[in-house]
């Protein structure tokens, strides 16, 4: 797979609390440049990315994130307002707590709404693995699938850990036909990015793919 290909399966991501208009204005210009699957900011930027680039770029934000425990109704209105402002994905983090306490049905359920909520637009669901067994995860894997999800993600890049290729082959062995997979979190080596493709990762949410490879691609091929 070529360094262009790769790229155009990377979400070109920003979500540091302290992230200003110069770092999503630079991380935009970078995935038009690039062709990058989309940008992920903050909710607080989509409507000004999309006044300001408007078509040229797909907007993917973040809900619930990072810890997943705000409540259903809180979830929804987010996943409201970003698509109002101009937001065409959104990843949302479930409720790690009903995890740990077995409440998967529960889990499911918020899952299957968020998505009701996003309609056509892509939903990815995180279920944080860092944090979560064996068990727990294969559960997840059902939650997406029998709640109509896009995606299931495996990070945010903000726990403990990030992506592995254990986590996305038990993903591949669990998750229905029409779940696809993002990996995220600790994608930082072109081997990296390479080794999850392969697996058949969709998906990688990085901020580092850009700065790895520009070399290898032309500037607006």
């Amino acid at each position: 797979m070529t360094a262009a290909e790769m790229l155009q399966k990377v979400d070109h991501t920003q979500l540091k609390a302290f992230a200003t208009w110069e770092d999503i204005k630079k991380l935009c210009e970078e995935a038009i440049a690039y062709h990058t699957a989309s940008v992920c900011i903050p909710p607080c930027y989509i409507k000004r990315v999309h006044e300001t680039y408007g078509e040229k770029i797909n907007i993917c934000t973040v809900v619930g994130f990072p810890l997943g425990y705000s409540v259903t109704k809180a979830k929804v209105a987010e996943v409201e307002q970003a698509l109002e402002d101009g937001c065409n994905e959104i990843d949302m983090v479930i409720n790690i707590s009903d995890v740990k306490n077995g409440l998967y049905d529960k889990v499911e359920e918020e899952i299957r709404t968020l998505k009701q909520a996003c309609g056509p637009h892509i939903l990815k669901v995180i279920i944080e693995t860092c944090y979560l067994t064996r068990e727990e995860k294969i559960a997840m894997c059902k939650a997406v699938t029998n709640a109509g999800a896009d995606y299931i993600k495996t990070s945010t890049g903000f726990g403990t850990d990030g992506a592995t290729k254990e986590d996305i082959q038990l993903f591949k062995e669990n998750i229905g036909p029409k779940v696809k997979m993002k990996a995220a979190g600790g994608v930082s080596t072109v081997e990296d990015l390479e080794m999850f493709i392969g697996l058949g990762c969709d998906r990688i949410g990085t901020s580092r793919a850009v700065g790895l490879l520009k070399g290898e691609v032309t500037e607006g091929y």
